[in-house]
């Protein structure tokens, strides 16, 4: 049984940040992942900074999904990407989540 697969557009931003070919597969990874929960996800906008250089936990990433009637916005900073990019992916799906139920409760 095939299904239907929504595609949504991904835009990666990594200003300054070299080496990133790996990550940008595991965002992309990751992000699929999230139409298994709301379809209707048009775009993900992602980026990664590095913050205050001194700081050991200076990795971010902001991801802002828009989906019908508003986007999704999440800043997550750590350690390393891929950790900052698992911590914003669960809290996304949460507010997707919260967002279908609104969504079905109108």
């Amino acid at each position: 049984m095939l299904k239907n697969k929504i595609l949504m557009k991904i835009q990666i931003q990594t200003p300054g940040i070299e080496e990133h070919d790996n990550l940008e597969s595991y965002i992309h990874k990751k992000l699929s992942k999230l139409s298994h929960y709301y379809d209707k996800i048009i775009a993900a906008d992602v980026y990664l900074k590095l913050g205050n250089i001194s700081l050991r936990e200076n990795k971010i990433v902001e991801v802002r999904l828009s989906v019908p009637g508003d986007d999704l916005v999440v800043s997550k900073q750590g350690k390393c990407f891929k950790e900052c990019i698992d911590l914003s992916i669960d809290t996304l799906k949460k507010l997707i989540i919260r967002k279908k139920e609104k969504d079905s409760a109108r």
